[in-house]
Protein backbone atom coordinates (compact mmCIF):
# COMPACT_ATOMS: atom_id res chain seq x y z
CA UNK A 1 0.00 0.00 0.00
CA UNK A 2 1.83 3.10 -1.09
CA UNK A 3 1.12 6.12 1.82
CA UNK A 4 1.63 9.62 1.34
CA UNK A 5 2.63 11.72 4.28
CA UNK A 6 1.31 13.70 6.27
CA UNK A 7 -1.89 12.20 5.95
CA UNK A 8 -5.22 14.90 5.51
CA UNK A 9 -6.55 14.16 9.03
CA UNK A 10 -7.45 11.12 11.68
CA UNK A 11 -10.32 9.97 10.03
CA UNK A 12 -8.17 9.52 6.39
CA UNK A 13 -5.12 8.19 8.62
CA UNK A 14 -7.86 5.45 9.88
CA UNK A 15 -9.22 4.34 6.92
CA UNK A 16 -5.12 3.88 5.58
CA UNK A 17 -4.62 2.18 9.12
CA UNK A 18 -7.42 -0.11 8.51
CA UNK A 19 -6.12 -1.55 5.28
CA UNK A 20 -3.43 -3.06 7.10
CA UNK A 21 -5.62 -4.59 9.54
CA UNK A 22 -8.24 -6.48 7.08
CA UNK A 23 -7.04 -9.92 8.23
CA UNK A 24 -8.77 -8.88 11.25
CA UNK A 25 -12.16 -8.29 9.28
CA UNK A 26 -15.51 -10.06 10.48
CA UNK A 27 -13.68 -12.27 13.39
CA UNK A 28 -15.96 -11.87 16.18
CA UNK A 29 -13.41 -12.12 18.65
CA UNK A 30 -11.75 -8.64 17.66
CA UNK A 31 -12.31 -4.86 19.77
CA UNK A 32 -11.23 -1.98 18.50
CA UNK A 33 -10.06 0.00 20.94
CA UNK A 34 -9.70 4.24 20.78
CA UNK A 35 -6.95 6.01 23.41
CA UNK A 36 -9.17 8.94 24.21
CA UNK A 37 -9.20 11.52 22.87
CA UNK A 38 -6.82 11.39 19.85
CA UNK A 39 -6.91 7.82 18.88
CA UNK A 40 -10.94 7.43 18.83
CA UNK A 41 -11.27 8.76 15.24
CA UNK A 42 -8.82 6.98 14.33
CA UNK A 43 -10.22 3.80 15.69
CA UNK A 44 -13.42 4.69 14.62
CA UNK A 45 -12.69 4.41 10.68
CA UNK A 46 -10.90 1.04 11.95
CA UNK A 47 -13.71 -0.78 13.49
CA UNK A 48 -16.03 0.50 10.51
CA UNK A 49 -14.04 -1.20 8.09
CA UNK A 50 -13.30 -4.67 10.18
CA UNK A 51 -16.86 -4.59 11.30
CA UNK A 52 -15.53 -4.48 14.93
CA UNK A 53 -17.11 -3.08 18.13
CA UNK A 54 -15.60 0.15 18.67
CA UNK A 55 -14.96 0.74 22.63
CA UNK A 56 -12.75 3.60 24.17
CA UNK A 57 -10.19 3.58 27.22
CA UNK A 58 -9.10 6.73 28.86
CA UNK A 59 -5.24 7.21 29.46
CA UNK A 60 -3.34 10.45 30.21
CA UNK A 61 0.53 11.66 30.13
CA UNK A 62 2.00 13.05 33.46
CA UNK A 63 3.82 15.86 32.78
CA UNK A 64 4.79 18.97 35.42
CA UNK A 65 3.21 22.82 34.72
CA UNK A 66 6.65 23.64 33.55
CA UNK A 67 7.27 21.12 30.94
CA UNK A 68 3.49 20.01 29.71
CA UNK A 69 4.76 18.23 26.39
CA UNK A 70 7.36 16.42 28.40
CA UNK A 71 5.73 13.02 29.59
CA UNK A 72 7.34 11.33 32.33
CA UNK A 73 4.98 8.59 32.71
CA UNK A 74 1.17 8.19 31.66
CA UNK A 75 -1.50 6.94 34.31
CA UNK A 76 -5.01 4.64 32.66
CA UNK A 77 -8.40 5.30 34.34
CA UNK A 78 -7.87 1.71 36.76
CA UNK A 79 -4.86 3.23 38.05
CA UNK A 80 -2.18 1.54 36.27
CA UNK A 81 0.74 3.83 35.82
CA UNK A 82 3.73 3.71 34.38
CA UNK A 83 6.86 6.17 34.55
CA UNK A 84 10.32 7.09 33.32
CA UNK A 85 12.74 6.60 35.55
CA UNK A 86 15.47 8.31 33.24
CA UNK A 87 13.48 11.84 32.88
CA UNK A 88 12.41 11.76 36.49
CA UNK A 89 16.19 11.62 37.50
CA UNK A 90 16.92 14.11 35.11
CA UNK A 91 14.74 16.16 36.22
CA UNK A 92 14.90 15.84 39.83
CA UNK A 93 11.03 15.02 40.02
CA UNK A 94 10.58 14.21 44.05
CA UNK A 95 7.96 11.37 44.88
CA UNK A 96 5.33 13.64 46.45
CA UNK A 97 5.31 15.64 42.76
CA UNK A 98 4.38 12.52 40.69
CA UNK A 99 1.73 11.32 43.51
CA UNK A 100 -0.27 14.66 43.38
CA UNK A 101 0.26 14.53 40.07
CA UNK A 102 -1.40 11.22 39.72
CA UNK A 103 -4.05 12.25 41.89
CA UNK A 104 -5.00 15.19 39.84
CA UNK A 105 -4.63 13.17 36.54
CA UNK A 106 -6.78 10.48 37.80
CA UNK A 107 -10.09 13.20 38.78
CA UNK A 108 -9.47 14.03 35.38
CA UNK A 109 -9.50 10.45 33.72
CA UNK A 110 -12.55 9.59 36.20
CA UNK A 111 -14.48 12.49 34.78
CA UNK A 112 -13.83 11.41 31.10
CA UNK A 113 -14.89 7.81 31.53
CA UNK A 114 -17.77 8.54 33.12
CA UNK A 115 -19.51 10.69 30.37
CA UNK A 116 -17.59 8.35 27.57
CA UNK A 117 -18.70 5.53 28.93
CA UNK A 118 -21.81 6.93 29.54
CA UNK A 119 -24.53 4.17 29.04
CA UNK A 120 -21.86 1.41 27.73
CA UNK A 121 -20.87 -1.51 29.64
CA UNK A 122 -17.69 -1.74 31.48
CA UNK A 123 -14.54 -2.39 29.17
CA UNK A 124 -14.78 -6.29 28.64
CA UNK A 125 -11.58 -7.45 26.98
CA UNK A 126 -11.01 -10.86 28.37
CA UNK A 127 -10.58 -13.70 25.80
CA UNK A 128 -10.48 -11.27 23.19
CA UNK A 129 -7.84 -10.10 20.42
CA UNK A 130 -7.42 -6.52 21.40
CA UNK A 131 -6.65 -3.93 18.83
CA UNK A 132 -5.13 -0.26 20.87
CA UNK A 133 -5.23 2.68 18.36
CA UNK A 134 -4.04 6.28 18.35
CA UNK A 135 -3.38 8.75 16.28
CA UNK A 136 0.66 8.09 16.51
CA UNK A 137 3.35 7.04 18.32
CA UNK A 138 6.02 9.34 19.82
CA UNK A 139 7.64 8.32 23.35
CA UNK A 140 4.38 5.99 23.51
CA UNK A 141 3.84 6.76 27.37
CA UNK A 142 -0.12 6.41 27.58
CA UNK A 143 0.14 3.75 24.52
CA UNK A 144 1.94 1.86 27.46
CA UNK A 145 -0.07 2.01 29.93
CA UNK A 146 -2.91 1.33 27.93
CA UNK A 147 -0.48 -1.85 26.64
CA UNK A 148 -0.85 -2.44 30.73
CA UNK A 149 -4.15 -1.97 31.47
CA UNK A 150 -5.41 -4.79 28.58
CA UNK A 151 -2.80 -7.23 30.13
CA UNK A 152 -4.40 -6.75 33.21
CA UNK A 153 -7.87 -8.52 32.03
CA UNK A 154 -6.34 -11.67 29.97
CA UNK A 155 -6.98 -10.82 26.89
CA UNK A 156 -6.51 -13.44 24.23
CA UNK A 157 -4.13 -11.25 21.75
CA UNK A 158 -2.99 -7.16 21.86
CA UNK A 159 -2.34 -5.65 18.78
CA UNK A 160 -1.12 -1.99 18.61
CA UNK A 161 -2.32 -0.22 15.45
CA UNK A 162 -0.69 3.68 14.77
CA UNK A 163 -1.12 5.63 11.43
CA UNK A 164 2.55 6.76 12.07
CA UNK A 165 5.28 6.29 14.79
CA UNK A 166 9.12 7.06 15.91
CA UNK A 167 11.39 4.32 15.21
CA UNK A 168 12.23 3.89 18.84
CA UNK A 169 8.99 3.49 19.85
CA UNK A 170 8.28 0.75 17.58
CA UNK A 171 10.95 -1.20 18.69
CA UNK A 172 10.44 -0.73 22.31
CA UNK A 173 6.90 -2.01 21.74
CA UNK A 174 7.02 -4.94 19.74
CA UNK A 175 8.19 -6.94 22.92
CA UNK A 176 5.19 -5.66 24.76
CA UNK A 177 2.45 -6.83 22.24
CA UNK A 178 1.88 -9.48 20.11
CA UNK A 179 1.73 -7.29 16.91
CA UNK A 180 2.55 -3.90 15.58
CA UNK A 181 0.97 -2.70 12.82
CA UNK A 182 2.51 0.73 11.80
CA UNK A 183 2.74 2.03 7.95
CA UNK A 184 4.62 5.13 8.23
CA UNK A 185 7.95 5.21 10.16
CA UNK A 186 9.72 8.16 9.10
CA UNK A 187 13.68 8.57 9.67
CA UNK A 188 13.20 11.97 11.43
CA UNK A 189 10.37 12.14 13.72
CA UNK A 190 9.67 14.84 16.55
CA UNK A 191 6.05 15.31 17.30
CA UNK A 192 3.10 13.17 15.76
CA UNK A 193 0.87 16.29 14.71
CA UNK A 194 3.98 16.77 12.21
CA UNK A 195 2.62 14.11 9.64
CA UNK A 196 -1.24 15.23 9.50
CA UNK A 197 -2.42 18.35 7.77
CA UNK A 198 -5.13 19.07 10.02
CA UNK A 199 -4.22 17.76 14.09
CA UNK A 200 -6.67 19.63 16.28
CA UNK A 201 -7.58 19.04 19.73
CA UNK A 202 -10.38 16.94 19.99
CA UNK A 203 -13.02 18.13 22.70
CA UNK A 204 -15.00 16.02 24.74
CA UNK A 205 -17.91 16.08 23.03
CA UNK A 206 -16.48 15.08 19.92
CA UNK A 207 -15.30 12.09 21.10
CA UNK A 208 -18.48 11.64 22.73
CA UNK A 209 -20.03 11.63 19.13
CA UNK A 210 -17.91 9.38 17.76
CA UNK A 211 -18.67 6.64 20.14
CA UNK A 212 -21.90 7.29 19.74
CA UNK A 213 -21.55 7.07 15.88
CA UNK A 214 -23.17 10.34 15.24
CA UNK A 215 -21.91 13.18 13.54
CA UNK A 216 -19.07 12.05 12.16
CA UNK A 217 -19.64 14.12 8.92
CA UNK A 218 -19.88 17.17 10.90
CA UNK A 219 -16.75 16.52 12.72
CA UNK A 220 -15.02 15.69 9.68
CA UNK A 221 -16.08 19.23 8.07
CA UNK A 222 -14.97 21.07 11.30
CA UNK A 223 -12.92 24.17 10.86
CA UNK A 224 -10.20 23.01 12.88
CA UNK A 225 -7.11 25.29 12.63
CA UNK A 226 -4.05 23.25 14.15
CA UNK A 227 -2.67 24.29 17.63
CA UNK A 228 -0.09 26.28 18.31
Amino acid sequence: MTLTLPYTDRSAAGRALAGELSRYKGRPDVRVVGLARGGVPVAYEIATELQAPLDVLVVRKLSLPSAPELAFGAVAVDGTRVVDDQIIQRLAIPTNIIDATTKRVQTELNRRESLFRANRPPLNLTNQTVILVDDGLATGATMLAAVYFVKKRSPKQIVIAVPVAAAEAVAKFRPEVDELVCPAIPEYFYAVGEWYESFPQLTDSDVSRILDNEGMKALAGKAFQRPE
